[in-house]
């Protein structure tokens, strides 16, 4: 990893701490370089705004996302939906810390309408990810695992249905349902896709 490649991975961690401890409406660049060990002038030399720094650090957000699921996670499709639905809906690691991040998360959602650019990198964000369930599905058919399904319109429902309980996870707080939602999302949007006799007793 080059020497500038290295500073912009070091921005993109303090950028997630700073949106888990401050949220969106109040973070501020000085907010992320009091995360960062170096200098708030080499920030702004990579990014000249908050808006870009936050437009690089959502498309930096997706490539974990997408490497989580297509190289960290499981090969078997079935598996890989679910590794995508625990990630967005459930998190990994820790439940304070995950549920501080989803806040920051929506908080930048609702804003998206009134910042073009941050809108802009959200759809991109979440064509690419619809197009990942979709290629997973697509794999599944082929490997005579899953009923034959339209892979876009599938993946459409998957992805509203995952982002949908983890909002829910956030405003509802500890009334949310997020384990029944869960649940929900194995048995009714991955167990059923599954050829009957695939499923699991």
């Amino acid at each position: 990893m080059s020497g500038d490649d290295s500073t912009r991975a070091a921005i993109m961690d303090a950028t997630f701490r700073a949106l888990a401890n401050h949220g969106y409406a109040d973070l501020t660049v000085q907010a992320i370089a009091d995360e960062f060990e170096k200098s708030k002038s080499l920030i702004h030399y990579h990014y000249d705004s908050k808006a870009d720094l936050m437009v690089a650090f959502l498309s930096n957000l997706l490539d974990e996302f997408i490497d989580e699921v297509e190289d960290g996670g499981p090969d078997d499709p079935r598996e890989r939906l679910l590794r995508m639905a625990e990630i967005v809906v459930v998190g990994l690691g820790d439940d304070a810390a995950t549920r501080d991040f989803h806040t920051a998360l929506l908080g930048m959602r609702a804003q998206a309408p009134f910042e073009p650019a941050l809108q802009e990198q959200l759809v991109e964000n979440d064509r690419l990810i619809r197009g990942v369930v979709a290629d997973i599905v697509r794999e599944g058919i082929d490997e005579g695992e899953f009923r034959d399904v339209d892979p876009e319109r599938y993946a459409a429902l998957f992805r509203s249905t995952i982002e949908g309980a983890q909002s829910h996870d956030v405003i509802l707080g500890d009334a949310a349902p997020t384990d029944e939602a869960f649940a929900g999302i194995e048995e009714y949007l991955i167990d059923d896709l599954l050829v009957a006799g695939d499923g699991e007793a």
